[in-house]
């Protein structure tokens, strides 16, 4: 007994002094990483040696967790030594003060023990605002909520107040993640393209660049992002306090770009935003960008040895409702963010890929490693929707707490509703024959019925009066008001409230007494599978056979009982008109395949259930589906995906373009015999 108390009291002693040795030799590693910019050198040092990046945006908010090691692993595979991402304030704090940063989707501190994993460093941009084609920039809509005036992105005490908790919260998670403590965060972005708003408030950008300080420590480099122009960058940033670095796109003047950085500070040249390519609009073309010039820009950086971020390298999807929009006039982003990038939406390697990897394998060398293979993709083929229920009928399933009684409409801000819809119902109380429904704060696409019958559509900056409205006292006129996203950039962010946010009249009366329903449509999915949805009304049909009453449609299929876990697919809304579409109360985003270009909505492994349990699919239909009620409604799901459809037209040269160089590069890397 006596030995082996001895053994355990030296083997205890031995583990302590390993751990002191362990503890010293971490703190020594920890004390030798650093990151800084040296002035004198205008350079990176990395460890004490010059460093240059070759980084590549993902936004782990686009893309599924499942799928984070995937992407980032062909990232690295192309030569990148850094992942640059947002962190959007509004996906993570949905209610004042109450944060979520544990949910799968959600987990930043998971995403970023991925890239350390991976071997990548991170350059993160805190925000808070990130402009990205996400929804409102990624500030949320509930500041909006008491004061619709806010001046947002300003030394405004409501808009400050929220912006230094979001920034103190923020720096608490990500600081034990730096780079001087073994952490793969080498640089954070304070707010970005301060420059181009309008503001020019340097009172705030002040504020903002000491609270970043105040939660992240003096070590970490904090920087800049703006056009290259010295107008963008004298409002943009801090001088001498902030690291000004510019954005911008293919240019033959490189140097020229460079220089208005150089000429502002001191320091490494840095593209923090270096574009491939771009986002596609609803009712635009697809963006598709010839793989040349994109290719020769990269290359004269690469050259003149700047440090380059590719925006975006990989650019996923804006699943639910946070695609964000342009102005003015109004346009909504669609739901693929594939932008056409090196990494397609769902995640597979393209010619683009291929041509960019080889160009930085010419300024820094390749990783030992393979290109991760494309995923599976499968096409599970046809399913039946079948008529569930029109949204006036299962307003008890989604919006269960009932309506918000008021004299006139209430904003969707205002009824803490800040994504989707809302369902306005009104009882009339005269008659009316050819008369003018005005509805001017429509915000942003309205259908209008009379005791669910289609009566016509409004639409923000476009048609906000219908006319020859005609009623009867009693009838019950409802507005279905669809929030299509806020705008992301530009003074027209301002003022972003969503609903019906002005007073409703037909001719010059004042129509009150309304009954206001904000929608949850995931209560109505998560119900698809029980079939507990019923319906009392068969949808109606407007005059002109144009519109159906919205409503909702569901169905189900089963995975190949070989597929364990299931393929990625995509599923294709031809056929159908506009709405939202649900995989297993997973909501895929909004389809609108008459105004194109977008027709198919990626569907990621990870939202599909194995054989045998069945895949559950809801649509709502805002305008008419393929079928009347009695029939069965198709849906499919196809291997690949269809994001050029209606406007294809718009982008046939480019594609010539695309095909000829990918011919002339295959030429260049087939080896002939005997060379």
């Amino acid at each position: 007994m006596e030995s082996f108390i001895s053994h355990h009291f030296h083997a205890k002693i031995v583990s302590i002094v390993l751990l002191a040795i362990l503890a010293l030799w971490s703190e020594k590693t920890s004390a030798t990483r650093t990151f800084t910019i040296d002035t004198a050198s205008q350079k990176f040092y990395k460890d004490g040696e010059p460093f240059t990046y070759v980084a590549g945006s993902m936004h782990y908010a686009r893309v599924p967790p499942y799928y984070w090691k995937d992407r980032l692993l062909k990232m690295k595979a192309a030569g990148l030594n850094a992942v640059q991402f947002y962190v959007p304030w509004n996906f993570h704090e949905p209610t004042p003060g109450i944060y979520d940063f544990s949910s799968p989707e959600k987990n930043l501190v998971g995403f970023l023990e991925t890239i350390r994993d991976v071997g990548l460093l991170a350059i993160v941009r805190a925000g808070p605002y990130m402009c990205a084609e996400w929804e409102f920039g990624g500030i949320p809509a509930w500041l909006l909520k008491d004061d619709v005036d806010v001046k947002l992105r300003t030394d405004d005490p409501v808009y400050m107040r929220n912006a230094l908790r979001w920034i103190m919260t923020l720096g608490r998670i990500i600081y034990p993640w730096f780079y001087q403590g073994n952490g793969p965060i080498i640089m954070v972005q304070v707010e970005n393209e301060y420059g181009s708003w309008y503001a020019c408030d340097h009172d705030y950008m002040n504020r903002m660049y000491l609270q970043f300080r105040e939660y992240m420590g003096h070590d970490i480099v904090l920087f800049t992002t703006d056009g290259d122009g010295q107008g963008y960058l004298k409002c943009g940033s801090v001088k001498d306090f902030m690291y000004a670095t510019v954005d911008f796109g293919i240019t033959s003047d490189v140097n020229g770009s460079l220089k208005v950085e150089q000429d502002f500070n001191k320091g490494p040249l840095v593209n923090s935003e270096y574009y491939p390519a771009w986002f596609d609009e609803w009712g635009g073309p697809h963006a598709n960008t010839a793989v040349g010039p994109v290719n020769k820009t990269l290359d004269d950086m690469l050259k003149v040895g700047a440090s380059v971020n590719i925006y975006m390298f990989h650019g996923g999807t804006n699943f639910a409702y946070m695609n964000g929009a342009e102005c003015c006039p109004y346009k909504p982003v669609v739901t693929s963010y594939d932008y056409d990038a090196p990494i397609s939406e769902a995640g597979d390697t393209t010619f683009k890929y291929m041509v960019l990897r080889e160009t930085i394998g010419k300024y820094h060398p390749l990783p030992n490693m393979s290109i991760p293979a494309n995923t599976t993709k499968f096409a599970y083929g046809k399913v039946p929707l079948k008529f569930s229920s029109t949204i006036l009928d299962t307003l008890w399933q989604v919006s269960p707490a009932g309506p918000t009684k008021s004299t006139y409409p209430i904003n969707m801000e205002r009824l803490l509703q800040y994504y989707g819809f809302v369902y306005y119902r009104v009882r009339l109380t005269k008659s009316y024959t050819n008369a003018n429904l005005s509805v001017p704060g429509i915000r942003d696409r309205g259908y209008v019925m009379l005791n669910s019958v289609p009566q016509g559509v409004l639409q923000v900056g476009d048609v906000t009066v219908l006319k020859n409205f005609t009623a009867k006292a009693n009838d019950f006129m409802d507005i279905l008001v669809e929030n299509q996203g806020r705008v992301n950039f530009g003074k027209g962010m301002l003022g972003q409230i969503k609903g019906l946010i002005s007073n409703v009249t037909v001719n010059k009366d004042l129509i009150t007494g309304w009954y206001n329903y904000p929608i949850n449509l995931v209560k109505a999915a998560g119900h698809t599978g029980d079939q507990t949805l019923r319906f009392r009304h068969f949808p109606r049909m407007s005059f002109d056979t144009s519109l159906v009453t919205p409503s909702l449609y569901v169905g189900s299929f089963l995975v190949d009982k070989s597929m364990t876990p299931p393929a990625d697919t995509f599923l294709k809304t031809s056929g159908w008109t506009k709405g939202q579409a649900f995989v297993n109360g997973h909501n895929l985003g909004r389809y609108w395949p008459v105004k194109g270009p977008q027709i198919t909505l990626y569907v990621p492994s990870s939202f599909l259930k194995p054989y045998p349990a069945k895949n559950h699919v809801m649509f709502f239909e805002l305008e008419k589906a393929p079928c009347t009620a009695g029939q069965s409604c198709m849906v499919e799901f196809v291997d690949s995906p269809i994001l050029n459809g209606k406007s294809a037209f718009n982008s046939t040269i480019v594609e010539k373009m695309e095909r000829d160089a990918r011919y002339d590069w295959i030429k260049r890397k087939v080896v002939r015999p005997g060379a």
